[in-house]
């Protein structure tokens, strides 16, 4: 299985049409993260495991790997972006096996 890049995953989240248009201008979304969607990547946070604190734009760049794994976890539907009480945006991957 191929690993893509960042910008390889973008470009397969504008192709699906995450988000499509703009409703009034008619122009492409700029910078839709496959993961965190309009929010930018450096402005998450994981809240669980090893990578803790990090955002996703660092474990992006540093564990590929894992970057991946949350690609999955986004698509399965077992991802969700919560805003925390200090106002940053915090990660959750359920691990609920049904």
């Amino acid at each position: 299985m191929k690993t893509l890049s960042h910008n390889e995953y973008k470009d397969l989240a504008l192709s699906e049409n995450f988000l499509a248009y703009h409703s009034r201008e008619g122009i492409m979304a700029q910078d839709i993260s496959p993961i965190t969607g309009i929010l930018e990547e450096d402005k998450v946070y994981i809240d669980f495991g090893e990578h803790e604190g990090k955002s996703i734009l660092e474990v992006c760049d540093t564990e590929p790997d894992f970057y991946d794994f949350l690609v999955k976890q986004k698509i399965d539907g077992k991802c969700a972006i919560r805003r925390s009480r200090d106002k940053s945006f915090r990660l959750h991957v359920s691990q609920t096996v049904l």
